[in-house]
């Protein structure tokens, strides 16, 4: 194989990992049967990912992480690097991570070391980091003149997406968002969100919507995908029906 077909097998298998757990529900069908497999995924693979685009109003970490998968599978490189960059902006350690390793593998891009240690020091910020490791091994192996390097960036690359910041920004669009959502629950409406029916499998039912206690339980476990180990999170949990104060009793 050749090191471009190893670095390719590599960002796949990060791709892919990552994806197994990145949509709600089977929302990243595609993604999620390739990282069960034996084998790397291949592009196509990646390219099949289905992304919901209503999630962007409330996990845009999670839904632009989706669309750089995506478009990496497609070969847009430039296009896909983009939207990694904008889900890293949107507290999503994970894309902080594959932007790092694409950095530090030169995967359709110059090596550059420097860049790739800096974006695993904000993937690897938060405490128990399942990154911690791959920074530790980047470090280790960087030259000082890459460390000093890492660290100018970082003045200008931890304004905007580091958790100081990132991580407050989507925690408010995700409080927001999980708020509207609890008030129709309210009223027992059904909720179909934009992006989430396979247009190559119709519904029969235009009403067949899901509960938005399942909506949101879903987005709610997606989340963990953005703000694991960030302590300004609290996940939503399951809804519980309040009964209502007047309501007799029965005997």
């Amino acid at each position: 194989m050749t090191t471009q077909g190893r670095q390719g097998s590599l960002i796949a298998w990060t791709l892919a990992l990552f994806m197994a757990f990145a949509a709600p529900q089977a929302w990243a069908q595609s993604a999620d049967a390739a990282a069960e497999s034996d084998t790397p995924p291949t592009d196509a693979d990646l390219a099949g990912t289905r992304c919901v685009s209503g999630e962007e109003k409330i996990l845009p970490g999670d839904y632009f992480y989706c669309l750089g998968t995506q478009t990496y599978g497609l070969g847009k490189y430039a296009t896909s690097q983009r939207f990694f960059k904008t889900a890293a902006s949107w507290a999503s350690k994970p894309a902080q991570y594959v932007l790092g390793v694409m950095a530090l593998n030169g995967d359709n891009q110059p090596v550059n070391p420097a860049l790739g240690l800096a974006w695993l020091t904000l993937a690897s910020e938060r405490a128990n980091s399942p990154f911690r490791q791959a920074y530790d091994t980047a470090l280790k192996n960087a030259t000082e003149a890459d460390r000093h390097a890492a660290e100018q960036l970082l003045v200008s690359m931890r304004p905007v997406y580091g958790d100081a910041t990132a991580g407050p920004r989507a925690e408010r669009r995700y409080t927001d968002g999980m708020a509207t959502l609890n008030r129709l629950s309210a009223r027992g409406a059904k909720f179909c969100m934009a992006g989430m029916t396979d247009p190559s499998r119709p519904v029969a039912d235009p009403n067949g919507c899901p509960p938005i206690e399942t909506v949101m339980k879903a987005l709610d476990k997606a989340a963990v995908n953005v703000f694991d180990g960030w302590v300004g999170h609290v996940q939503v949990g399951p809804l519980e029906q309040v009964p209502a104060a007047d309501a007799p009793n029965k005997k």
